[in-house]
């Protein structure tokens, strides 16, 4: 896939003072802009060559409609004040409808990320952005009560993170440990505490959804947003059930553990479709 790129010079409008230098980019799924400090050249062509990387995983959802101003910061302090976060030492960027704020992958480490990692972020990343778009305009993105399990779930699914998760196992677990708290429906305190939990979670809850229903249903349950319903009235309409009752079979499964060969094939089916659940495929492996 070709990325075009544009120097524009330091002349370019930006909402953090320290990022002068400015690229522009273009790709088959969407218009960039980036913004970077001056000195932070090595790893802002990390990100450039992620955004072109990640046209074809993104494709498989749509097309961006608005450009996405890309600002790579240059220290993760600099991160948890663009994003107003505090203490969220894992956090290595966010997104919104048409920003993504990442801390330079050249502070990531004692060394430089390699570049399969920044693809991977910056994947992740994207795809919250195409999510919000595809489901909203930019005056209602926010409005629609998109939940976390759904937005980090769909992200992590396109960027085959399974594997740097929680599994359905360590889930099953948990949720015999610790019954009175669900991580599908995580307040910032396990958010912040427990990522990997909830990542998990959320990467497994998607991924039952897809395999129950296909990757058609989810881009026509964007689709259905963009015309007017929140999710939970779009999810309603395009499944066919209500959230929670989405929700409450995929805990029975993991509870029961159905994702072992052999356990619950018959004893998951949805209500109104006829589809029986397969096993999950094992957690493809992220690039590390």
């Amino acid at each position: 896939m070709a990325l075009t790129l544009l120097w524009l010079g330091t002349g370019c409008a930006t909402s953090t003072p320290e990022l002068r230098g400015h690229l522009a980019a273009r790709t088959a799924v969407g218009q960039f802009q980036l913004a970077y400090a001056q000195g932070d050249d090595e790893a802002t062509a990390q990100v450039r060559e992620a955004l072109e990387r990640a046209g074809p995983r993104l494709a498989r959802w749509g097309a961006l409609d608005e450009p996405v101003q890309v600002q790579v910061l240059p220290s993760h302090r600099a991160l948890e004040h663009a994003v107003d976060r505090s203490g969220y030492g894992w956090l290595r960027a966010w997104a919104r409808y048409d920003e993504v704020f990442v801390q330079s992958p050249s502070t990531w480490y004692l060394g430089s990320a390699a570049q399969r990692e920044v693809n991977e972020l910056m994947l992740h990343e994207l795809t919250h952005c195409l999510m919000y778009q595809l489901a909203a305009s930019r005056l209602s993105w926010s409005r629609k009560r998109i939940p976390l399990w759904f937005r980090e779930g769909m992200a992590s699914y396109t960027a085959e993170q399974g594997s740097r998760w929680a599994s359905l196992e360590d889930l099953a677990r948990h949720l015999e440990s610790s019954p009175g708290e669900d991580p599908l429906r995580a307040g910032d305190e396990l958010y912040r505490d427990e990522s990997d939990l909830v990542y998990g979670a959320a990467h497994q809850a998607f991924t039952f959804l897809v395999l129950r229903y296909g990757e058609p249903r989810v881009r026509a349950l964007l689709a259905e947003m963009k015309r007017g319903p929140t999710f939970p009235e779009a999810f309603a309409s395009v499944v066919g059930l209500p959230v929670d009752s989405f929700l409450q079979d995929f805990l029975r499964y993991v509870r029961l553990r159905g994702f072992r060969p052999g356990r619950l094939r018959h004893t998951v089916a949805l209500p109104g479709d006829p589809i029986q659940p397969p096993a999950p495929a094992p957690a493809p492996v992220a690039p590390r």
